[in-house]
């Protein structure tokens, strides 16, 4: 099914690419673009986990699950490992998305998918829920060690509505506020635990709402940094109580 449809869409004429309105973005903007698309890879028993993952054949469906009996063999680190860099369960998305312009100024509605056209399966969904402390502190290892908060590791804090996360990501992103889309993982967890603040707000509305489209965004600046950020810590200390 994949290379067919891979196919259908090599025929497209190239005349339909080009007359859409593509923009050059800026190296500064490419290189953005690369670094909020790229994945964090723990390195808890990965030469293993790849050797496994190379010997998966996908199914009639085009997932590419590992055998229980080889999934069953891995610790717990190793399967945070598995689960990072792999994804199971085959979702293509035949949107194009054209290219950005200034992506580097931009505070998006959502993460980026780490995984192209897959998705994290049932199975992998529920040990990140299951193991949920344990995925957070093997999180922060990484993101300490390696100064970096990959799309992977954004992806799974979403799934896993890892709230107890926020005082560390808030520290996080003050250290060089480069990595803007922190600031979206703040945006979504606000978003699905329908924080009333939040959900009343201009804010809500532009990246939420019916009308917005998924590649929404609020402009990067010192006063919707500064909101988002308060608003965040409001949300973490009221759901404490």
């Amino acid at each position: 099914m994949k290379s067919v449809l891979l196919g259908l869409l090599s025929l497209l004429p190239m005349s339909n690419l080009l007359a859409q309105d593509y923009i050059t973005p800026s190296k500064e903007s490419l290189a953005y673009h690369e670094a909020r698309y790229k994945k964090s890879i723990p390195p808890y028993g990965l030469a293993k986990v790849k050797d496994l993952i190379a010997k998966i054949n996908p199914d009639s469906e085009e997932a590419e699950a590992l055998a229980s009996k080889d999934y069953l063999t891995l610790s717990l680190r190793e399967k945070f490992t598995y689960h990072m860099i792999h994804a199971e369960t085959y979702a293509q998305n035949c949107d194009v998305i054209p290219p950005i312009e200034e992506e580097h100024k931009k505070i998006f509605a959502r993460i980026p998918s780490p995984f192209n056209d897959y998705i994290w399966s049932k199975r992998q969904g529920d040990f990140l829920v299951e193991h949920k402390d344990s995925v957070c502190a093997l999180i922060k290892e990484s993101a300490l060690r390696s100064n970096r908060i990959g799309c992977n590791y954004k992806t799974a804090i979403i799934d896993m509505n890892a709230v107890q996360l926020i005082p560390f990501l808030v520290d996080f992103y003050k250290r060089d506020k480069k990595d803007l889309d922190i600031l979206t993982v703040f945006l979504q967890l606000m978003e699905q635990n329908k924080y009333e603040p939040f959900i009343k707000s201009a804010s809500w509305k532009k990246l939420y709402s019916e009308n917005a489209g998924y590649e929404a965004y609020l402009d990067y600046n010192s006063a919707n940094e500064a909101l988002i950020l308060q608003r965040v810590t409001d949300f973490y200390q009221n759901n404490k109580r």
